[in-house]
C-alpha cells in the first residue's frame, strides 16, 4: 500500500497523468509554479523606485511644505502660541518628577517642538515632557545614585537615558520596524498609566502640603502611609496647593458647562479651559511675588522654585560615558516601551478623529531624533503629551509646523521670564501636576467595560496596578506584558479546533410592504416561476460545529456531511505551539467515530506497543455499526504558514489513519490554502493528491474542478442554456453509474453533445488553481463536495466487491 507521492519523490509521471485527466474533463490545464528561495531574495532586493520612495517617506514635511499658505500660517501661529503658554508651566512642573530643575523641562519641550515637524506625520501631537516619562527618568536617577552615590550628576544620567533611547528609536524607525509596537497590548499600558498616575500623586502630596522628611522614592504604598502620618507637619504651602487644585477644577467645570450652553462660543471656552494652567500659575506667582518681594533668600513663607539660569545655559555636548551607558541600559526597555506606545497611541487617536494616517515608523524617527538632540540642549527624554496635544487640536492647528511657534514661546520664557519663574510656588506646581494626572486614572465604568470585553485582561490590569502600588512600576510593566504574552500563547496552544457537520439553509425575507407585522408573511426568497429562473435552487449547505456552545439554535440538528468524512476547522493558526494538541484531538475523535476495516493490521504482537490494544473480532463487532474512514477535510482558512513540526504531525496522523483504514487509503482535502509556500510544503509532504495505489488507478478517478468561465453563451437562448445544463447533469449521473467498473460504457454521446454546445457558444473553462494538486480546494464547500463524491464512490465499490465475493462464495458452496 502506498499513498502517492511521498517526500522527495519524482512527480513528473503523476503530473502528466493528472494533466491528461484534467484535459479530458475540462479541456484545459494549469500547473502551479512553486515559490523559490531565490525568488524570495529577489523580492527583498531594493529597486531604484523603492529607494526613492523610501527617501521621500523619511521627510513627509517635503510633501506639504510646498503647499503651505497664509491661511495655514494663521492657524498654526494661534495654535502654537496657545500650546506654548500651556506647556511652559507644565514642563517646569514635570521636571521635578525627574529630579531635575524646572529649566530642564523647558529645554526638553523646546527640542521636541523644534524638530517634530520635519519627520512627524501627525498635526495634532506635541512632543515634550510628560508625567509618566519624567517619573521613569526620576526613578532611574534614584536607582543609579543608589548604586554609585555621588559619581554621576542627575542631569548626566538623564542625558544618557535620552540619548540611548533616542538612538534605539531612531534606528527602529529607519529600519521600518514600527510594526513591533503591535506586540505590546493595550492593557499593560493602561495599567501602567493608572499606576504611574497614582505614584505621581503620591510624590506630589508632600510638596502640595509642605510636608518634609518623606522619602518619595519608595513604593507608593509607603509614601501614602508616611504622608498620612506627616499631616500634622503641614505648612502654609497647603493653602497654595489645595486652592490651586480647587481653582483648576472650577475653571475646567465652568468652561465645560459653558461649552454646552453657548455652542457658538464652544471653541473660545475650550481655549480658556486649556489655558487654566497658565492662569493659575500666573496668579499664584503674583501672590508669591507680593509675599516675598522683600523677603531675604532662605526665609520664604512657603517653598518657591528659586533661581533659574537664563537661556540655554546647560546646552553643550553631553558626556559620552561608556560606564554610565551601561548603568542606564537596564532602565531602557520599560522606558522605550512606554514612551513609544504612549506617543503612537496619542497620534493614532487624533489620526482617526481627523481622518489622516499616522506612520509608526516615522513617529519613531521623529521621537528618536528629538531624544538624540535633547541632551545637546540640556533636556531629557520627551514623548507625545496627551494634554498638550488635546490643546493643540482644539486650537485648530493646521500643520505640524505649529510646533515652531510653541518653541518661540519657550525661548521667550527662557530669556525673558526667568526672573518671574523665581517666585513660582512649588505647591502650585504640585497642584498642577496632580490636576493633570488625576484624569489619567481609569474610571470604574471603564473597568466594567474591560470586564465585559475580557475578564482575564481585567485580572492582568489589576495585577499591574497592585504590583506597581506595593513594589515598583518597572516590575509591573514586565509582569503585565509577560501575562499578556502568556495568555496569547495559552489561547493559541489550547484553543481546540471544531469538527463540523452540515445542514441545508435558505434565506427567508420579510415582505417589503409597510403593513403591520402581524399581517406580514415571511416568505422564502425564491425566483418567479418563469423560463429564466425556474431551474434555480434556493437551498445550500453550510458547515458549522457539532457542539452548541457557539450560541446557535440548539434545536437544529447538525449531521455529518457523509459517513466517514470528517470536516475539521482550525480555530487558530496551526503551528508548532498547538500542533500536538490538534493532532491528538483529531486522532482520538476520528478513531472513536469509525470502525477498523480489518482485524490483521500487519503488526506482530512482539512489535506492538504495550499501550496499544490489538484489533480483535470482538472490537470489530462492537464497532461494526460505525462507518469506514474515507476522508479528512481540513479548513485552512485560519492558517497562513505551516512549519516543519506541524507538517510532521500531519504526516504521523496520516500514517495512523491509513493503518486504521487499511486496505483503503484516506483522502486528505484542504480548503482555503492560499499561501504559496504552504501549498508547496503540503505538496512536498505528499498532500493534495488523489489517494490511489498506482498511477493506473487515476483512470477510474472522477475529479471535480473549480474553473473560471470566460465569455458567455453568445447567441444562445434560455432554452438552449437549460438544455446544456440538463445534458451536463445527465452526463454526471451516468458517470456515477459508470464509476468503479470497466463494464459500463462511458456516456460518450452525452459528452460529445455538451462539448459541441460549449464550442458553439464559446464557453471556455480555466482551472483556478493547479490541476496537479486537485485536493487543494478554493473553499470548504468545494472540498466537502469532492470528499463526499469520492467517499460515495468508494462505498459503492466496496458494496460491489462484497456482493461479488458473497456470490462467488455461494456458488462455490452450491457446487
Amino acid at each position: 500500500m502506498k499513498l502517492l507521492p511521498t517526500f522527495a519523490e519524482d512527480r513528473s509521471k503523476q503530473t502528466a497523468s493528472l494533466e491528461r485527466v484534467a484535459q479530458e474533463t475540462i479541456g484545459g490545464t494549469y500547473i502551479e509554479e512553486d515559490p523559490s528561495v531565490a525568488e524570495w531574495f529577489r523580492d527583498l532586493k531594493p529597486t531604484s523606485r523603492g529607494v526613492a520612495e523610501y527617501v521621500r517617506e523619511l521627510f513627509p514635511s517635503a510633501r506639504w511644505m510646498r503647499r503651505y499658505n497664509f491661511h495655514w500660517l494663521g492657524g498654526d501661529c494661534i495654535a502654537g502660541i496657545t500650546v506654548g503658554l500651556v506647556v511652559v508651566p507644565q514642563a517646569m512642573a514635570y521636571a521635578s518628577l525627574a529630579r531635575l530643575p524646572p529649566a530642564y523641562g523647558l529645554y526638553t519641550t523646546f527640542t521636541g517642538a523644534c524638530l517634530y515637524w520635519v519627520f512627524g506625520t501627525s498635526k495634532d501631537i506635541v512632543i515634550g515632557t510628560t508625567a509618566v516619562g519624567s517619573l521613569l527618568v526620576g526613578a532611574a536617577i534614584d536607582k543609579i545614585e543608589a548604586k554609585e552615590p555621588g559619581v554621576h550628576k542627575p542631569e548626566d544620567i538623564a542625558h544618557a537615558i535620552s540619548f540611548l533611547a533616542g538612538a534605539i528609536l531612531f534606528s527602529f524607525g529607519i529600519l521600518r520596524l514600527g510594526w513591533l509596537i503591535e506586540f505590546i497590548p493595550y492593557i499593560p499600558i493602561s495599567a501602567f498609566v493608572t499606576a504611574a498616575s497614582i505614584a505621581i500623586v503620591s510624590t506630589q502630596l508632600p510638596t502640595l502640603l509642605g510636608i518634609t522628611d518623606i522619602d518619595t522614592r519608595s513604593a507608593p504604598f509607603n509614601v501614602y502611609i508616611d504622608f498620612l502620618r506627616g499631616l500634622p507637619r503641614a505648612r502654609l504651602d497647603a493653602a497654595i496647593g489645595l486652592t490651586s487644585i480647587i481653582m483648576l477644577w472650577l475653571i475646567k467645570t465652568v468652561c465645560s458647562k459653558m461649552e454646552l450652553r453657548q455652542s457658538r462660543r464652544k471653541k473660545t471656552w475650550q481655549i480658556l479651559s486649556s489655558l487654566r494652567l497658565t492662569f493659575t500659575i500666573l496668579l499664584y506667582t503674583f501672590i508669591s511675588w507680593v509675599v516675598h518681594r522683600t523677603t531675604p533668600a532662605g526665609q520664604e513663607k512657603f517653598r518657591i522654585v528659586g533661581h533659574i539660569e537664563k537661556g540655554f545655559s546647560h546646552a553643550g555636548l553631553p558626556p559620552m560615558n561608556g560606564k554610565l551607558f551601561g548603568l542606564v541600559a537596564t532602565e531602557l526597555p520599560a522606558m522605550i516601551i512606554i514612551l513609544i506606545v504612549e506617543h503612537i497611541a496619542i497620534a493614532k487617536s487624533f489620526g482617526r478623529t481627523f481622518n489622516y494616517t499616522v506612520v509608526p515608523s516615522q513617529e519613531m524617527i521623529a521621537q528618536g531624533a528629538a531624544n538624540i538632540l535633547s541632551p545637546f540642549f540640556g533636556g531629557y527624554v520627551c514623548t507625545g503629551s496627551f494634554g498638550a496635544s488635546a490643546v493643540l487640536s482644539k486650537a485648530s492647528v493646521r500643520t505640524p509646523l505649529a510646533g515652531l511657534f510653541s518653541a518661540m514661546v519657550l525661548v521667550l520664557a527662557l530669556y525673558a521670564l526667568t526672573a518671574v519663574f523665581y517666585f513660582i510656588p512649588k505647591a502650585a506646581l504640585a497642584g498642577l501636576i496632580i490636576h493633570s494626572v488625576i484624569g489619567l486614572i481609569i474610571s470604574p465604568r471603564q473597568l466594567y467595560r474591560y470586564y465585559n470585553l475580557s475578564p482575564f485582561e481585567l485580572f492582568i490590569w489589576v495585577c499591574g496596578v497592585v504590583i506597581a502600588f506595593f513594589r515598583d512600576l518597572e516590575i509591573a510593566i514586565y509582569v503585565t506584558v509577560g501575562l499578556s504574552f502568556a495568555m496569547m500563547l495559552v489561547r493559541m496552544a489550547k484553543t481546540p479546533g471544531k469538527f463540523n457537520g452540515s445542514f441545508g439553509v435558505t434565506r427567508v425575507v420579510r415582505d417589503s410592504y409597510s403593513t403591520p407585522i402581524s399581517k406580514v408573511e415571511a416568505y422564502t426568497e425564491q425566483p418567479e416561476e418563469s423560463e429564466d429562473t425556474a431551474h434555480a435552487s434556493e437551498s445550500r449547505q453550510v458547515y458549522i460545529p457539532y457542539d452548541t456552545t457557539d450560541n446557535r439554535n440548539p434545536s437544529i440538528d447538525v449531521e455529518p456531511a457523509y459517513p466517514g468524512v470528517f470536516i475539521y476547522r482550525f480555530s487558530e493558526t496551526f503551528n508548532y505551539i498547538n500542533q500536538a494538541y490538534h493532532i491528538d484531538y483529531l486522532t482520538s475523535y476520528i478513531l472513536s467515530h469509525v470502525r477498523r476495516t480489518q482485524t490483521d493490521d500487519g503488526i506482530s504482537d512482539s512489535d506492538r506497543l504495550w499501550c496499544e490494544t490489538p484489533p480483535t473480532a470482538r472490537l470489530m463487532e462492537e464497532s461494526s455499526s460505525l462507518p469506514a474512514l474515507r476522508a479528512v477535510v481540513l479548513d485552512f482558512s485560519n492558517v497562513n504558514i505551516i512549519d516543519i513540526t506541524s507538517m510532521n504531525g500531519l504526516k504521523d496522523l496520516q500514517h495512523t489513519l491509513d493503518l486504521y483504514a487499511a486496505p483503503g487509503l484516506v483522502e486528505w482535502h484542504f480548503a482555503g490554502v492560499h499561501n504559496r509556500w504552504t501549498r508547496k510544503a503540503l505538496a512536498f509532504a505528499g498532500f493534495g493528491f488523489p489517494a490511489v495505489e498506482t498511477l493506473d488507478d487515476l483512470g477510474s478517478w472522477y475529479p471535480a474542478y473549480t474553473v473560471a468561465t470566460s465569455g458567455s453563451f453568445i447567441g444562445a437562448s434560455e432554452v438552449e442554456k437549460r438544455e446544456l445544463d440538463a445534458l451536463r447533469k445527465e452526463m454526471q449521473g451516468n458517470d456515477v453509474e459508470a464509476r468503479g467498473t470497466q463494464d459500463v460504457e462511458r456516456p460518450d454521446s452525452k459528452r460529445t453533445q455538451v462539448e459541441e454546445l460549449e464550442k458553439k457558444y464559446h464557453q471556455h473553462r480555466r482551472p483556478i488553481y493547479g490541476i496537479d494538486r486537485p485536493f487543494f480546494h478554493i473553499d470548504l464547500h468545494d472540498a466537502v463536495d469532492a470528499a463526499v463524491r469520492d467517499a460515495k464512490m468508494a462505498d459503492e465499490h466496496d458494496a460491489r466487491s462484497s456482493y461479488c465475493a458473497t456470490s462467488d462464495l455461494s456458488a462455490s458452496n452450491s457446487r
